[in-house]
């Protein structure tokens, strides 16, 4: 019986000695150990090289920061650009009424036979613009445009033109305000020396596509733009400093169509 009592005193003696132990070891380790937030503050400064952080991206300068995003950049539309508020100031003073009747139009009668040379610099309207419009030109004397090559501003196509009987129709100059389109805003009551003038101003011509030219015919902004619409905000505005400087009108719907195009430039 006394052998018995002390093995069990010594097993009981033993299992306690042993849980003592372990919980020193454990509250030991715990003393030792970091906090939770300190590690996660650990995995992530280290996480960020290989994961692509701030370094990896090179951060603003290596994309580029706002810029690279437009973020930081104003659009057009929102920070209209000085000419474009130019145009919308003078599309706002422009009358506003209904066309005239196109009766009684004829283009060489009112405005004068294609082309003349208004400027008096020796070179007719059409050889003007062909050579300011047209790269890589080769003339015939002084003015006549033999070759060259046309980026189209409608399209943006690239036309090569070589004068003659059956090709030198591939380039054709359009007047932004289509004469019979100005004729029927006011261009009526204009003296005839004036009508000239409008017919070969430059600033009413462009260079352009047969295609685009025969499409567009006498449209104004309510029927017809330019397929390239990067270049609709130009083509208006030439068309409303021209309407300015020929005191013609527009009407309500080509008056809604230019701001619409003003609008996002």
């Amino acid at each position: 019986m006394t052998s018995r009592r002390r093995r069990r005193r010594t097993s009981t003696v033993s299992v306690l000695l042993v849980l003592a132990l372990a919980l020193g070891g454990y509250t030991l380790h715990a003393a030792l150990a970091p906090s939770d937030g300190s590690s996660a503050a650990t995995e992530s400064s280290t996480g960020a090289h290989p994961t692509g952080g701030a370094d990896s991206t090179g951060g603003a300068d290596a994309t580029g920061g706002a810029d690279a995003t437009g973020g930081a950049e104003p659009s057009r539309a929102s920070r209209p650009d000085p000419d474009t508020t130019a145009t919308l100031r003078a599309l706002a003073s422009l009358p506003v009424k209904g066309k005239a009747p196109a009766t009684g139009y004829d283009r060489t009668g009112d405005f004068g036979s294609a082309w003349l040379d208004v400027d008096h610099n020796g070179c007719d309207t059409r050889n003007d613009v062909l050579a300011r419009d047209l790269t890589g030109i080769v003339r015939q004397g002084r003015c006549t445009v033999l070759t060259g090559t046309l980026v189209s501003p409608y399209t943006g196509g690239t036309i090569s033109f070589t004068r003659g009987q059956t090709t030198s129709t591939e380039v054709q100059i359009d007047h932004v305000v289509a004469l019979e389109n100005a004729w029927r805003t006011g261009a009526q009551q204009l003296p005839h020396a004036t009508r000239e003038a409008l017919a070969n101003d430059p600033e009413n011509l462009f260079a352009v596509d047969r295609h685009s030219n025969a499409q567009k015919r006498s449209g104004d902004a309510t029927t017809w733009l330019p397929a390239a619409k990067g270049f609709r905000c130009t083509y208006i505005e030439h068309q409303v400093t021209v309407k300015a400087r020929y005191h013609l009108w527009v009407t309500p719907a080509e008056r809604d169509a230019m701001e619409r195009v003003l609008d996002r430039c």
